[in-house]
């Protein structure tokens, strides 16, 4: 049905590698794994029967556990329109306690709908978010008040993104910082 590569630690993998927990659900433990390091990223793919017989409205959900006293992250999901990728794995973290026990990736078949959007769609609307308060208190600090509209010049945008521009060509890292 599916399968998964650790690219530079392993050979692909099929469901046989992974334990069925649930009628829709696979889980594959790390530690049965003879890895000399815990992978930085998966690649999952569906195999061609398997994509082709998802039902309609279903998509295979992945997940990934750093830890086992670190909770699921949802990496994304595949289906017919997108029968493979490539996932990053996130690290355990800085938790007050330390990291145990062995890293986890879970494999599950899912109501699509039902889904979250995928970590890199979420990314993108966090900066998104982050890059209008930036225009917004840039937008504040040359406003009259006018019960309880801004009234700004009309050039504001322009300036906004002069300034924008200027501060990234000074500082390469600037860009990142809305990145949280």
């Amino acid at each position: 049905m599916f399968g998964v590569v650790f690219p530079d630690h392993t050979f692909p993998l099929d469901a046989t590698a992974f334990a069925q927990v649930a009628p829709t659900s696979w889980l594959l433990d790390f530690s049965t794994l003879s890895l000399p390091s815990t992978p930085r990223s998966a690649v999952v793919f569906l195999l061609p029967p398997a994509a082709a017989a998802l039902p309609p409205g279903k998509a295979v959900a992945v997940y990934y556990q750093a830890a086992a006293n670190r909770p699921f992250a949802f990496l994304g999901a595949l289906g017919p329109t997108r029968p493979s990728a490539t996932f990053r794995l996130p690290e355990a973290g800085d938790e007050p306690e330390p990291p145990a026990g062995p890293a986890k990736l879970g494999v599950a078949v899912e109501d699509a709908a039902t889904l979250p959007p995928p970590p890199e769609e979420q990314r993108a609307e966090r900066v998104a978010l982050r890059v209008g308060e930036n225009l917004f208190n840039f937008m504040q600090s040359f406003c009259a008040a006018d019960g309880g509209k801004l009234i700004v010049p009309t050039d504001i945008m322009d300036r906004w993104f002069r300034k924008f521009q200027e501060r990234a060509k000074k500082d390469p890292s600037y860009l990142k910082s809305f990145d949280f």
